[in-house]
């Protein structure tokens, strides 16, 4: 999730217009329920109270006025029963019904109940008690909008250590805005159907029910569904019990499940569909992939079936802790904001994350999946059945998994040699973001995360990728055999529990304290010193006296952070001050730290960008001029492939800041001309990229084309004698590096691969039947082609992408489509995202930066963004790292 921003008059405006919609909601949610309420007969209450919208006042301290709930109660278990509609009703509007029993305890006496409730049109509430005495009456029901509360006010007071049971009925509408209980539509056979599914991540599970919605409010949840006879039910728990009823006339299965483990209400889901299923028994866990029912006829959840046992075999032993569930599902929804999200034994994913096609899909499409499975199922421990107590400390729970993933797919795929490629997709990503005056620090205060908006910003760059960093980071440093034992006794004594994330260090520190391992300082006072700052240190090494300085990194030196704390490298050595410097490290770790630095064993585990020099001006030795660059210039190979690839980006980061001459990193491209393997030429890439967006409309674009081109070309004809560009590499990262020779040598112009993709895209369009381009090709080819063509081209892949239900396909050719060089075309391309019924709300944000990234649409996306701010504002303001993305996008 992205970054707080000031609210404008634009953004004002949004904020009415979704003030008039809410009560315009209300309103037709209320005349449903006038109608459902005569209809459902199931409970019946004792009581009924008349709920109130509170008055809009100004800031005060009243309980409901504030964010977090107070710690008067504490829920112990619930009982939900929910009935979504899959057909509208006569005004067009999906609705769901429910009733939900809280049991929960008093924990200091009270005669206020403050439970959340969000878009909830709530018309029954009966208060009762478990003990001797009978519960206090309830007094009034006040709806607070702003803080997302229902308050019941008391006519006497709650008992402190008595329990009492909170019963609600209620009527929500089941929209398609991709949040709480909502549905998603999809087209199968010609035969539209509505899926009814959930993301309650981070505060939606109160658009489902009543909630004590807070990841420490843990308690144990019995979900019952109705449903229409023929769709599946699903949720956390499995299936107790199924039986057919008939409910004021509709034929409908009643599904109850087993009660779920102790757990957030982040973590539930729900699930009603038609989808079809595949299975596997592993060791008497049942392991299920849900989808579309063509998908699994075409066989496109094997690939996640046959990971997702080996992958979570490793976690049991990584952890030492059994999965403590009897199932695992995982279900791949036409509609969802998130790439995955790890409800606990019901993952729900997005298609292009759990689906594989072996014909259609790519190798980067199958490396995603298992490492988003991967990511999901480390979260069924680490999350799960051991939570954050507040999203403050987010950092840990995605940076983990983050790290993890990485570790679990390697199992389930061996041969690919996955863990090296954490240092491109996540140390080299976040050193741009976090090297920014405007980064921030891993964990906050709690007091500075509050309202749901601030919660969504901290699901960012840097609590995934550098907490998955500087958690590898620590891993490496205290060995990874006492980083699984701190973690494996976190987990056991915090199981079913919520944490903060220094219990974590004190299990690492006694980790260590069992061992001869010699840290400098405490666990605790290593990390904090990365996980309470911003930023990371640029480390100078003076390989001829031993001399190491340091200073705080930033890509512009002029800027300065808000609060802007020194960087002292993880507290290896206490100094102070902007510039430090350890002048005689004569110990055996700054001789194994200088050896890691700069010899073959170096494994980019530190985050921090080194430079090596002679002398305190502090150039780096392998790319200064003379025999040290030669070496590295003509000679690459005698240089570990992932340290090439350091090197690079190194390099360019120290330019940009000003730390070295941006010619000198320009110089460490020179080689590419004989380098074949894929991390070093996509850490180039990557950081040419500035280049391009700097100079793509300069007079400098066409001397850079031309450099490029010289430079790929040879790696182009690798692949042309190695593979005839019919065949594929069998190396998992040299296909990776095919794909980068063909787009490199298309995009720079080089006419044998012009005509080749041009060709291979012309056969297509003669026979759409036949696809005569290799998957991992797909991407490139469909770009390029769509680029030197026209109207006819973008044409027939606009009718490819509605004919075809592989997601992965889909995917390929909607951003390729972005790719068109006609004005016009790309307008009428960007009004398409408007439409969900030709651009999902999934896609929408992500088809506009591709717009965004191409020259030519820059400045139409800009103005589309600007004319259409209120309505995307209002679809996607609040949602995943949509939104932050898409502001990035269009103005990079």
């Amino acid at each position: 999730m992205g970054k707080g921003f000031v609210i404008s008059k634009a953004v004002g405006i949004v904020l009415i217009v979704v003030g008039a919609a809410a009560v315009a909601t209300i309103i037709a949610l209320s005349v449903v329920y006038s109608q459902e309420k005569s209809k459902n007969n199931e409970v019946k209450p004792t009581t009924t109270t008349t709920t109130s919208a509170a008055p809009t006042t100004a800031a005060s301290n009243e309980p409901w006025d504030q964010w977090r709930l107070p710690q008067t109660l504490s829920p112990q278990s619930y009982n939900v029963t929910l009935w979504p509609r899959l057909q509208p009703d006569e005004t067009g509007l999906y609705i769901f019904t429910g009733m939900s029993s809280v049991i929960f305890k008093c924990v200091e006496e009270t005669d206020l109940i403050l439970i959340h409730s969000n878009k909830l049109n709530i018309s029954e509430t009966v208060l009762t008690a478990h003990g001797s005495n009978p519960a206090p009456s309830i007094d009034s029901i006040m709806m607070y909008t702003k803080t997302q509360y229902m308050a019941i006010h008391l006519k006497g007071k709650l008992t402190a250590g008595e329990s009492y049971e909170l019963y609600t009925k209620f009527v929500g509408e089941l929209a398609d805005d991709l949040g709480g209980f909502y549905r998603s539509e999809y087209e199968e056979n010609g035969v539209k159907k509505v899926v009814a599914t959930t993301q309650m991540q981070a505060t939606d599970a109160r658009k489902a029910f009543p909630c004590f919605d807070e990841p420490a409010m843990k308690a144990v949840f019995h979900i019952t569904l109705l449903h229409d006879r023929g769709t599946v039910a699903l949720s956390n728990g499995a299936v107790k019990d199924k039986v057919n009823i008939t409910e004021d006339g509709a034929l409908l299965t009643k599904t109850t499940f087993e009660p779920t483990e102790v757990m957030s209400t982040y973590l539930l889901a729900f699930i009603v569909s038609d989808f079809d299923y595949i299975e596997q028994i592993d060791e008497k866990l049942q392991i299920r992939i849900y989808a579309r029912q063509e998908a699994i006829k075409a066989g496109q959840g094997e690939y996640a079936l046959n990971v997702t046992g080996p992958i979570l075999r490793f976690f049991e032993d990584y952890y030492r802790v059994p999965y403590p569930l009897p199932k695992s599902d995982q279900i791949a929804l036409p509609d969802f904001n998130a790439g995955a999200m790890e409800n606990w034994g019901l993952i729900t994913y997005r298609e292009t994350a759990l689906l594989y096609d072996n014909e259609i899909s790519s190798n980067a499409n199958k490396e995603r999946i298992v490492t988003v499975i991967a990511h999901e199922l480390a979260h069924q421990w680490f999350g799960n059945l051991v939570t954050i107590r507040w999203w403050n400390d987010l950092w840990l729970n995605e940076g983990f998994a983050s790290y993890v993933e990485y570790l679990g797919a390697d199992e389930a795929e061996s041969k690919w040699n996955i863990k090296d490629l954490i240092v491109l997709n996540d140390v080299h990503r976040v050193f741009a973001i976090d090297a920014l005056a405007s980064s921030h620090p891993l964990s906050s205060k709690e007091e500075d995360i509050q309202r749901p908006e601030q919660i969504s910003e901290v699901f960012d760059t840097i609590s995934y990728s550098k907490g998955a960093s500087v958690l590898r980071m620590l891993s490496d440093f205290l060995t990874e055999t006492v980083f699984t034992q701190g973690l494996q006794t976190y987990l056991d004594h915090f199981k079913f529990d919520n944490t903060v994330y220094t219990d974590l260090w004190v299990h690492l520190q006694a980790a260590v304290d069992k061992t001869t391992h010699d840290l400098p300082k405490t666990v605790q006072e290593i990390m904090d010193r990365w996980v309470l700052q911003m930023g990371f240190p640029v480390v100078t090494i003076n390989t001829a006296t031993g001399q190491i300085t340091q200073e705080h990194f930033l890509l512009d030196p002029t800027t300065k952070p808000d609060t802007h704390q020194s960087l002292t490298m993880s507290g290896l050595y206490q100094l102070d001050g902007q510039r430090q410097e350890q002048k005689n490290p004569q110990n055996g770790y700054y001789r194994k730290l200088i050896k890691k630095m700069t010899g073959k064993q170096m494994q980019m585990s530190g985050f921090w960008p080194t430079s090596m020099s002679q002398d305190t001006t502090g150039l780096t030795m392998i790319m200064k001029t003379g025999n040290a660059y030669l070496v590295f210039s003509r000679h690459p190979q005698s240089i570990p492939v992932i340290n090439r690839a350091q090197i690079i980006d190194d390099a360019f980061n120290l330019a940009k800041a000003g730390h070295i001459e941006t010619t000198l990193a320009l110089r460490t491209t020179l080689f590419l001309s004989e380098e074949t393997e894929y991390m070093p030429w996509e850490s180039a890439l990557d950081n040419l990229d500035y280049f391009y967006l700097m100079f793509d409309r300069t007079e400098l674009y066409s001397p850079m084309q031309a450099y490029l081109g010289k430079q790929v070309k040879p790696l182009f004809e690798h692949f042309t004698d190695l593979t005839g560009w019919t065949d594929v590499p069998l190396g998992h990262t040299d296909q990776y590096n095919q794909v980068n020779a063909l787009r490199v040598a298309c995009s720079t112009g080089l006419k044998n691969c012009t005509d080749l993709v041009n060709g291979w895209f012309q056969q297509w369009m003669n026979n759409p039947d036949v696809n005569p381009i290799k998957a991992n090709l797909r991407s490139v080819a469909y770009c390029s082609a769509i680029a030197a063509g026209g109207e006819e081209e973008w044409n027939f892949a606009w009718e490819m992408f509605q004919k075809t239900n592989v997601a992965t396909e889909k995917d390929k050719l909607r951003a390729a489509m972005a790719c068109a060089t006609q004005p016009w075309i790309l307008n009428r391309y960007l009004s398409y995202t408007l439409n969900a019924t030709l651009i999902r709300k999934q896609d929408a944000t992500s088809t506009i930066i591709s717009i965004a990234s191409n020259v030519v649409g820059q400045s139409l996306a800009w103005d589309f963004v600007r004319a259409n701010w209120e309505y995307i504002f209002n679809q996607y303001g609040g949602g995943s790292f949509s939104f932050s993305n898409l502001v990035n996008g269009v103005t990079k």
